[in-house]
């Protein structure tokens, strides 16, 4: 579970039949403090890859921008390629299962959804449930 700010717009790529893949970065800050002998210790801020597919990285395409403030529930994954020079680059991402908004919604025409999830719960029929 991350909250942060969103670095910059979504880069969102295209692939076999309508499928999408969303990246963002996300900035995440721990407040910095004072120790009781007086030293000061700042603010540390970390910056985490953010990957969203499918429905929710459409989602992400139309309704996320720079600055804006994300809950993010995911997995991590780690990989590694070799780049151009044949160095073994290492890549630790999140993959996004959900996302809630967290900043306030513009002032636009469109519904704007605040919590979105890549695998939504199914909602329950008062006749299916079980008697215990």
């Amino acid at each position: 579970m991350l909250i942060g700010n969103v670095g910059k717009d979504p880069e969102v790529r295209y692939y076999e039949q309508d499928q999408a893949v969303a990246q963002i970065r996300l900035a995440t800050t721990e407040k910095g403090y004072t120790l009781q002998n007086g030293t000061q210790i700042p603010d540390r801020t970390d910056w985490h890859n953010i990957v969203f597919y499918r429905g929710l990285a459409k989602v992400v395409e139309r309704y996320v921008h720079k600055g804006d403030k994300l809950y993010i529930e995911g997995r991590i994954r780690y990989r590694s390629y070799d780049d151009q020079k044949g160095i073994r680059q290492y890549v630790t991402e999140i993959i996004a299962d959900n996302m809630e908004m967290l900043s306030p919604k513009q002032n636009t025409s469109a519904e704007q959804p605040t919590m979105v999830s890549e695998n939504p719960v199914q909602p329950v029929n008062e006749d299916d449930r079980l008697p215990f």
